[in-house]
């Protein structure tokens, strides 16, 4: 009899099949070794569209809403069919006795082999493989542990539920606010709070006032010394004025010994966050290079929000510190001893352990990987070995002086063991990056009572700081703080989203048209900002949608009912549904697409806006008017065009080619000049280019 395993990906299906000795390559599987090996491609079956259940809610309608089906329905992705039918039909084969879901060890991909599983009809006995890297080794011990399927029923109720209360948020919602709206309006349960997070950050910024305040720098024996702030320019000069050439005096000196622990690991988030800020690469596109690598048996499973390993992995850790230190630039690191233990802790880890390198470093060619995937291979070797090199220490200095009765301060440190940021010194030179942390120079032995004359001083003018603009890497932090404060401590997951959909959410606001990439920085639209504003608070809530992943924690943990917990959903479903059931006059307006200014009214100046039949004046009693289908114009097979209507407002005429005569029965070119006389259709002229004189003298 036979295994057959069922990976999520066909890239996966191929490592476990050449793991497990399954060499046999066939149509949609491998086979071998009492094995069969084949894979889902993704999410192959998906809930049914809101239109299957019923032929009227194909189209959107206040009046059909809240859309509740019961029980939910599912359907195979268009498309891949044959990719399921390859499945059931091994699943069918009387050889087959156990099924073996290799599926990405997590809730997404228990729920993905569950819903072929059941579509398929399947009832043969299920076990679970469940591993986080990729390595050949790997891939043999945990299949050598095959667990139980039963043991993540309540995992795979969690995802369901998951599933299910994105649907009915998003299918209603979005139905609710688009019908009121007129316009499609994407509404989901974590995508919208993180859409208020980017709106309320950018009023703030629109609402700043920036201050003006003054500082004196006072100069010390190649050091310098900085005052408090002054509000009054006045009150610095005068200040500035009683300093200059003043005696000052060292009034204290403090010196005290410092260390920072080297940094965690990375878990996914951490990771896209530093991406983003070394690299500039998204969200997605740091998840996607850390997939491939991990597919390449080079990284560990990437979706994972622990920062720590287990303690059986102590040993394989040490083996890959030491080739990791050996991979340019780091092989220029010295007297590095690793502190293994520093990353061990057991009870931080939950499905996954912290994204660290393989041992299949020993064996690949790092400097053939794309730019990409090497860029953030090298990245995840830094932080492993900067978190298992020595605490930082330095002394930190302060000194203050008295100058005309004003007190100035001068910060600097000593280095005493570089510890781990030699290791992100390096590396950030071979980036061509600055230093991560802006070390103070080293001050002068100043003492206590020391004192100085001929003071030079300055005034410097600066102003405060709005805000910045929310960054994928600065937002992903507050998607992953959002209220963590009010979240029990020991809840599992926090924020909003987790590791794996918050880069889908990101890019679903970009594509939706909500979200705009300026640069590094990522800024709501004006739609963004009026949805945001009309919607809900239960739907812009971090808060909610925070409570909601840790609900669906607890339901993982068999500590919560899933029907409770989609009972809510409903509820919550039906109470927006009945509050919201219409809008006022100005309300209509808010998502009305904006109209683009194309020149200013030759009668009365105020602004031309583009129509879709028309280029009208937008004060209505003006009456001024282009047609874009004028009988000037048809009658000459043209159009007027956005180009050549702003050069008849702006220079008054506008070149035209290839406009047609029908008396000659030919094309021909000329210059339309605008002639209105103020009533009620607008007049045009034609001015034909001169003729060249010949030779002979004729034109």
């Amino acid at each position: 009899m036979s295994k057959l395993i069922i990976a999520e990906k066909p890239s996966v299906a191929k490592s476990i099949a050449s793991a497990l000795g399954a060499s046999s390559r066939a149509d949609g599987f491998y086979e071998g070794s009492g094995l069969l090996v084949s894979w889902c491609v993704g999410h192959l079956v998906s809930p049914m569209d809101a239109g299957g259940y019923d032929e009227r809610f194909k189209k959107w309608r206040y009046d059909d809403l809240p859309i509740l089906p019961e029980p939910f329905r599912y359907v195979l992705a268009p498309g891949k069919e044959d990719a399921f039918e390859n499945l059931r039909a091994l699943m069918d084969r009387p050889d087959v006795d156990t099924i073996v879901n290799a599926c990405d060890a997590g809730r997404e991909g228990e729920l993905i082999f569950r819903l072929v599983y059941e579509m398929a009809g399947c009832r043969k006995p299920v076990l679970r493989l469940w591993i986080s890297s990729m390595e050949d080794s790997a891939i043999r011990e945990g299949f050598s542990d095959l667990r139980p399927g039963a043991d993540y029923e309540a995992l795979y109720q969690s995802a369901l539920c998951r599933q299910k209360a994105d649907w009915l948020v998003g299918i209603n919602a979005t139905r609710l606010f688009s019908v009121l709206y007129h316009r499609t309006l994407n509404v989901g349960r974590v995508q919208t709070p993180t859409l208020a997070m980017l709106a309320e950050r950018d009023a703030k910024i629109t609402l700043f006032h920036k201050e003006k305040y003054h500082l004196l720098r006072l100069t010390l024996d190649g050091a310098e010394a900085v005052s408090e702030k002054f509000t009054d320019s006045a009150a610095a000069e005068q200040a500035a004025v009683m300093c200059k050439g003043a005696t000052v005096t060292c009034t204290s000196v403090t010196r005290e010994q410092k260390k920072e622990q080297p940094p965690k690991l990375y878990d996914l988030t951490t990771l896209q966050r530093e991406a983003n800020r070394l690299f500039g690469y998204t969200a997605k596109q740091t998840l996607d290079y850390a997939q491939s690598l991990y597919e390449k048996k080079l990284l560990t499973y990437p979706r994972t929000d622990s920062r720590y390993l287990t303690s059986d992995m102590a040993e394989t850790a040490s083996c890959v510190i030491h080739l990791a230190a050996k991979l340019p630039p780091f092989d220029g690191c010295t007297n590095f001893f690793p502190l293994v233990e520093a990353m061990i802790s057991d009870k931080e880890v939950s499905d996954h352990h912290a994204i660290i390198p393989t041992m299949e470093i020993e064996k690949s060619d790092i400097k053939a990987l794309p730019l990409g995937e090497r860029n953030l291979f090298l990245l995840v070797c830094c932080k492993l070995l900067c978190a298992s090199a020595s605490p930082y220490e330095y002394e930190a200095v302060t000194a203050t002086f008295d100058c005309g009765g004003h007190s100035f301060t001068a910060k600097g440190k000593r280095i005493l063991s570089e510890g781990w940021r030699e290791i992100d010194r390096i590396f950030r030179a071979f980036l061509k990056e600055k230093p991560a942390d802006g070390d103070g120079g080293t001050l002068p032995d100043f003492t206590e009572g020391q004192t100085f004359d001929g003071a030079e001083v300055a005034v410097t003018e600066h102003f405060t700081q709005p805000p910045k603009p929310y960054t994928e890497d600065t937002l992903l932090s507050a998607m992953e703080n959002a209220d963590k404060d009010d979240i029990p401590d020991e809840a599992e997951r926090k924020g909003l989203g987790t590791p794996a959909t918050r880069a889908a959410i990101i890019e679903k606001l970009v594509a939706a048209g909500f979200v705009e990439r300026k640069g590094k920085s990522l800024i709501p639209t004006k739609a963004g900002i009026n949805l945001v504003t009309v919607l809900p608070e239960p739907l812009t809530s971090p808060m909610l949608t925070a409570e909601w992943e840790q609900k669906l924690t607890e339901i993982a943990r068999g500590g919560a009912d899933p029907d409770t917990f989609m009972d809510g959903i409903r509820t919550m479903v039906q109470e927006i549904v009945s509050t919201y059931s219409c809008i006022s006059e100005d309300g209509k307006k808010l998502f009305a697409p904006e109209k683009e200014v194309i020149g200013t009214c030759p009668r009365c100046g105020q602004p031309v806006y583009e129509g879709k039949k028309n280029f009208a004046c937008s004060d209505r009693s003006c009456g001024f008017v282009l047609w874009k289908n004028d009988r000037f114009w048809t009658s000459r097979k043209k159009e007027l065009t956005k180009k050549m209507a702003t050069d008849l407002l702006k220079k008054g005429r506008t070149n035209v080619k290839g406009m047609w005569s029908e008396k000659k029965q030919a094309a021909y070119d000329a210059a339309v000049i605008l002639d209105d006389t103020g009533g009620k259709y607008i007049n045009f002229k034609l001015e034909f280019p001169k003729r060249k004189v010949g030779a002979d003298g004729r034109k």
